[in-house]
């Protein structure tokens, strides 16, 4: 992808979403960086200079067409990076539907409103929708229902993109991430009861490093789906 394309990001403030958009960002890419709220958005806006900032609440997900109607959205995208996520765990005894629910919206319908929204600009720029996923989207172990549930979806929600856009051009690529240093991963210990020990797990640079891979591969080739495990 050439330089001063414009990527649309969930989740630039930490973890996986932070490294994709320092890279980008240190490239001179133009970025819109989606934020829960206006003070996520001043956060972000002076942590990467020059970017632009889009307000909405995933967890709200029939409130951001509203939300989008009152700002003003790129009029090209050339990538659209799902990488916000949330997770709680829980056995399938002890899960209310609010914990279902919120998981839901911000994993699975969230993103397909987003994809919705900017589909005519990743259209006319032939565009790349790349989601961060998770292992917990191919194999889901106990406790991990909800999570899990909502990230088979995302798995489903890619496929059928890329069997809808392919012939336009729009490229659609699932990454499925195991276990990365993150607060994510902090919290998911944390509910666990087991000690963190960030050096254990991916470094966010590392599943960025595969991110940017997918999105510069030359026209000629389209990756799909992408494992990435932690190291020996």
């Amino acid at each position: 992808m050439a330089g001063m394309a414009t990527h649309v990001i969930t989740g630039a403030g930490s973890g996986i979403g932070a490294a994709v958009a320092r890279r980008l960002h240190a490239r001179g890419d133009d970025l819109v960086l989606h934020a829960r709220d206006a003070g996520r958005a001043k956060e972000l806006a002076a942590e990467f200079p020059g970017a632009r900032t889009l307000v909405g609440d995933l967890a709200d997900p029939d409130k951001l067409s509203w939300a989008f109607s009152h700002q003003s959205l790129p009029d090209r995208v050339d990538s659209l990076l799902h990488i916000a996520g949330v997770v709680d765990l829980g056995p399938v005894g002890e899960l209310t539907p609010k914990t279902w629910r919120h998981q839901l919206n911000v994993n699975l319908i969230a993103p397909a409103e987003l994809t919705r929204h900017f589909l005519p600009q990743l259209r006319a720029a032939r565009g790349h929708v790349l989601f961060v996923n998770s292992g917990a989207g191919l194999n889901a172990h106990a406790d991990w229902s909800a999570y899990a549930a909502s990230k088979h979806g995302l798995k489903a929600l890619a496929d059928s993109l890329r069997h809808e856009e392919h012939a336009g051009g729009v490229r659609v690529t699932s990454v499925y991430p195991g276990r990365t240093a993150s607060p994510m991963q902090a919290k998911v210990h944390q509910q666990e009861g087991k000690e963190y020990d960030a050096s254990k797990w991916i470094d966010p640079e590392s599943v960025a490093t595969t991110i940017l891979m997918a999105l510069d591969l030359p026209r000629d080739a389209e990756v799909n789906d992408l494992t990435v495990r932690p190291g020996g």
